[in-house]
């Protein structure tokens, strides 16, 4: 809220240069607002009572947004990487897969490791358990298992991230 907006009796105004100039009426503070060709804006609408500053508002909403600019910079967004696998899968080829795994996991993002079954696979998921357990196993060193390998419907999957 700003200027007029303010509905306020009563208000703890702050200076432009952030010097506390105390409690007073929301009118005195427009007042004294208008005298600086600044405005008045309400920054702490939940004390007793609001805390409103002076200050330029452009110049205000320009640093509010360069700073939610900043703070977004530095997040960083983890992925789910996917990779799928089928229960008859060779050596290399799982070396392939695993090695694509642990350039994924390196960057910093999640992998979802999918072990599909087709037709008759679906007999001996079981069995296959094991494909999982040596994909955990050989990137052990710089990833560790977030959900262990559970059955879904026709795939059995397992997350893996990266160690802290």
């Amino acid at each position: 809220m700003i200027n007029e907006q303010i509905r306020d009796k009563e208000v703890r105004l702050i200076g432009e240069n952030g010097e506390q100039l105390g409690i007073m009426s929301a009118r005195e503070a427009m007042k004294i607002a208008e005298e600086a060709e600044l405005d008045l804006v309400k920054i702490a609408p939940a004390a007793k009572p609001p805390v409103c500053k002076i200050v330029d508002y452009g110049k205000y909403r320009y640093e509010q947004i360069r700073k939610e600019k900043e703070a977004r910079k530095k997040q960083k967004i983890i992925e789910i990487k996917e990779i799928r696998l089928s229960p008859n899968i060779d050596t290399n080829d799982l070396n392939t897969k695993v090695n694509a795994a642990r350039k994924f996991l390196t960057k910093g993002d999640k992998v979802k490791i999918t072990l599909r079954f087709r037709g008759r696979e679906m007999a001996h998921m079981n069995n296959s358990r094991h494909i999982l357990d040596d994909i955990a196993e050989s990137l052990s060193d710089i990833a560790v298992v977030e959900k262990a390998p559970k059955v879904e419907g026709r795939s059995m999957t397992m997350f893996l991230t990266e160690k802290r």
